[in-house]
Formats: structure tokens, sequence, C-alpha cells
């Protein structure tokens, strides 16, 4: 087949793209009119138009019927009809029918399933089931990344969405209690505003009434102050004399009070002093009267102490005086 292809796509470009082309392009057309052997879709179309473009420097192109499609799509098109270009047994060019003949029983049913169109879809199970072992293992990761960090994401984000709610919540109960204290103090405040201007407007009142009679009242007591000054002046006229003589009399009883007043202290001074004489010449008196009985009555003890010293063996005159024998300073009468 290396002999039918070109080394590269370049060269599939009139003068690999030197002469101004850029691209190029092949189309094939297929009878489609066997209505038993059309590829699956295709049997509304009597003819399949399969086109290949290739842009140097840029992404080659598949069309069926002039519509773009992948390169997978244009295979499976192919090996639906048991034409798969990737292991062309069904054509074997010349020089290589001994080669087929010489093949092994392996390569022959390989050989004979493309030609009978199931190895496309053997391929096509291989293919799934790498690409499920591969989805299974991505799957178990995801899984795992899942369980091992989204879970607790998750689980914490419902609890944030929760506390979310909670706060929504409360916040739009603030707002509405917000909004009902402003006008609960609105319509207070307008209940005040119209007591304090009755108040206010009672204030004036009581005001300009009160000026009224301040008024009043000082007109009062200027006729009261003309009144006085009038009486006043017929009093000093009538009693002006009178009243100076009394002054006179009075100022003359006061002196003679603070003179009283001074001879009674003076007085009260000197009884004070009088009695603690009095009493300093008691005391004298009765110390006096002490000593002259003790001198009166020495004689009597020492004749009494000297008959018991002649009676009383072993007895000094000392201990005689400090015995309890002793007769008190009262039984002593003084000779006669």
């Amino acid at each position: 087949m290396f002999q039918v292809r070109a080394s590269g796509f370049q060269d599939l470009v009139y003068k690999n793209g030197q002469a101004g082309v850029t691209k190029a392009s092949v189309t094939i057309i297929f009878d489609n009119t066997d209505k038993e052997h059309c590829p699956i879709g295709y049997e509304q179309h009597k003819e399949i138009t399969i086109t290949r473009q290739v842009v140097i420097g840029g992404k080659n192109k598949y069309m069926i019927n002039g519509t773009n499609c992948l390169n997978k799509r244009v295979q499976d098109l192919f090996c639906s009809v048991q034409l798969n270009v990737n292991n062309p047994h069904f054509l074997i060019m010349q020089g290589r029918i001994t080669k087929v003949l010489n093949m092994k029983p392996p390569e022959i049913l390989s050989m004979i399933e493309e030609a009978a169109g199931t190895s496309m879809y053997e391929v096509k199970r291989m293919s799934t089931r790498s690409t499920i072992e591969r989805k299974d293992i991505k799957m178990k990761e995801l899984s795992s990344v899942v369980k091992e960090e989204i879970a607790p994401k998750l689980e914490k984000m419902k609890t944030e969405r929760q506390q979310v709610m909670e706060y929504n919540k409360i916040q739009r109960e603030l707002d509405l209690l917000t909004r009902l204290y402003v006008a609960w103090r609105y319509v207070s405040a307008e209940e005040t505003a119209d007591k304090a201007k009755i108040q206010v407007q009672q204030v004036h009142d009581k005001i300009a009434e009160t000026r009224q009679k301040i008024v009043d009242g000082a007109s009062e007591a200027e006729e009261l102050n003309k009144l006085v000054q009038e009486l006043q002046s017929k009093v000093d006229s009538e009693k002006g004399g009178v009243l100076e003589t009394l002054e006179k009399q009075l100022k003359e009883k006061e002196k003679l009070e603070a003179k009283a007043l001074a001879n009674q202290k003076n007085i009260k001074d000197t009884l004070s002093s009088e009695e603690k004489n009095k009493k300093q010449l008691a005391k004298s008196l009765k110390e006096d009267q002490e000593h002259k009985h003790w001198d009166n009555a020495l004689p009597q003890i020492l004749f009494t102490l000297r008959n018991r010293e002649n009676d009383t063996t072993g007895t000094s005159p000392s201990e005689l005086l400090l015995g309890r024998n002793l007769p008190r300073l009262g039984d002593w009468t003084a000779p006669g």
C-alpha cells in the first residue's frame, strides 16, 4: 500500500504549494442504489460522496455528502461495507497473491472477518472495553474525589447554605421590624409634636396671662406705693415729734438695760468666786478639826499604850500600835 501513497501531505498539493496552491482535495463517489448493501443510515441517498481536503499548514477535512465530519466516522462508514482501509485485504495487488496463499490460519481468519465485516465490531468491542476500563478507573478516581473532597465540601456548603438562608430570614425579619420601628417612632414623634404644640400654646397663653397680671400688679403696686407714701406723709406730719421723743427714751432705756446686764454679770462672777472660797474654807476647817481631835486624843493613846505594855508580856509599843486590838480613832476620848 505504500506504493500508492505519498510520503507526506505536502506531496499531495500541486508543486508542494509553491505555485500558490495551498490545498488539495479528492472525492470518491459511490453508487448507493443497492439498498441491501448500503451503509446504515444512508438508504435515502442514491450516491455517497466522500471528500478529503488537505491544507498546507492546516487541518485535514473530511466530508460525507458535503457535510464536515470526523475521520472516525468515515472509517466506520467504510468498515460497515467491508472496506477497512487500515487493514485492506479487500485489495490484493499483483505480486502479493502468493503471500496471501501462504498466510497462517489466524491471518486468514482475520482476513475473512474483515471481508465479512465482523472485525469492525471486534475492534469496536475492544475499543469500547478499553474505554470502559479507562472510564471505570476515572469513575473510581472521581468517586474517591467526591467522597473525600467534594462530599465534605458539599456538606459544609449545605451547612453554610442553611446558615445563609437563616441569616437572610433574620435579615428580612430585621428589615421588617426596623421599618415597623421607624414607622412607630415617626407616628410617636408626630403625636409628641402635636402634644408639644398644644403644651407650647398653653404655655404661651399662660405667659401672656402672667404678663397681663404683672402689668396689672405693677399698676396696683404703683397705686399702693402712692397710697403708702400719702399715709406715711400723714403719719410723719401727725406723729413726727412724738416719735422723736420715744426714740430718745428707748435709747436711754437700752443704755440702762446694758448697765444692769453688766452689773448682773459682775454679781454672778462674784458669787461664783465666793462659792469657791466657801468650799475652800470648809475644807480647811474640817482639816483643822481633825488635827485638833488628834492633838486632844494623843495623851490618852499614850496612856493606854503604857498600861497595855505593862499588862502584855513580850509586846512592844509599836506592835500595839499596829495590832488589831488598837481602838479606832472615834473610840478615843480626850482626857477631861
